[in-house]
């Protein structure tokens, strides 16, 4: 029904529990999605995530039979300074949310690109010196899990906000194998073009989130904004982009009983794009 790369992610029915928004996507025909993991955004995922916690959500997802392409996940501000209780809470925050990603089959776990706030906590090179070396880290300790690291920069609301931020980020993360996750609503939102995002990170993507915006709002269903999804699918196309695209209908402008109708348009509209 719709292209075999397109996914849906669950934060799209965040406001259904997880059995519920899992029966959705199935429902609409989709055969893989991501894991919202987010506080705050979509509590399909526990934050105080315990051993406990791991296995009825890896047995729910599993029990659904969708295929898990990331859990898109967060464990604190990666700019904060933190002391060693801070940091041992953070590490256990971190293996937990790898051991889902493990436990579903996920093929990646996916953090944020420092904190909820455009300001530095010290100064901008520290603050991306820091965060760069916390996703290299984690990505490390992935690795133990059978798990790749990816980053979703650039992310409007957070510290790589921009694409001078953005491409910072990705220059301290070259070579280091944490992957960067491309999405259409934060690059429009922050006033960027696609194709300059794209000549920024050639060769870098390895997921794509979709979402429409207009400057400053991130928050649109698709064809109710400005996002360039025509010229910016074509160019991945162009660049030999394989990986996959997930719809993150996190939108402001549909009621929720809209909300499936609104994900099946915007599927077959991306479907035929791609």
């Amino acid at each position: 029904m719709f292209h075999s790369r397109l996914g849906c992610s669950s934060i799209s029915f965040r406001h259904q529990e997880l059995p519920v928004a899992l029966r959705s996507m199935r429902e609409l025909g989709f055969e893989e999605i991501d894991l919202g993991a987010l506080p705050g955004v979509c509590d399909h995922v526990p934050y105080e995530l315990t051993a406990t916690a791991v296995k009825a959500v890896s047995a729910e997802v599993l029990a659904s039979g969708l295929r898990v392409r990331s859990v898109n996940g967060d464990i604190g501000d990666l700019n904060a300074v933190l002391d060693g209780d801070a940091a041992a809470a953070r590490q256990r925050h971190l293996d937990a949310l790898l051991g889902l990603a493990a436990a579903t089959g996920a093929k990646a776990l996916v953090l944020p690109c420092g904190a909820l706030d455009h300001n530095p906590v010290r100064s901008v090179e520290e603050d991306l010196d820091l965060i760069a070396a916390q996703l290299i880290g984690a990505r490390e300790r992935a690795a133990e899990f059978g798990v790749e690291l990816w980053t979703e920069s650039l992310h409007f609301l957070r510290f790589c906000w921009n694409l001078e931020r953005a491409g910072l980020l990705a220059d301290r993360l070259a070579a280091s194998g944490v992957g960067i996750v491309m999405d259409f609503s934060h690059i429009t939102a922050a006033g960027e073009d696609v194709h300059a995002y794209l000549d920024r990170h050639r060769g870098r993507i390895t997921h794509v989130h979709l979402r429409d915006a207009v400057p400053g709002n991130i928050n649109l269903s698709i064809g109710n904004g400005n996002a360039d999804f025509a010229g910016g699918l074509k160019r991945l196309a162009r660049d030999g982009y394989t990986g996959h695209f997930s719809l993150e209908l996190e939108t402001r402008d549909v009621t929720h009983d809209e909300r499936p109708a609104a994900a099946a348009k915007a599927a077959s509209f991306i479907t035929d794009l791609i």
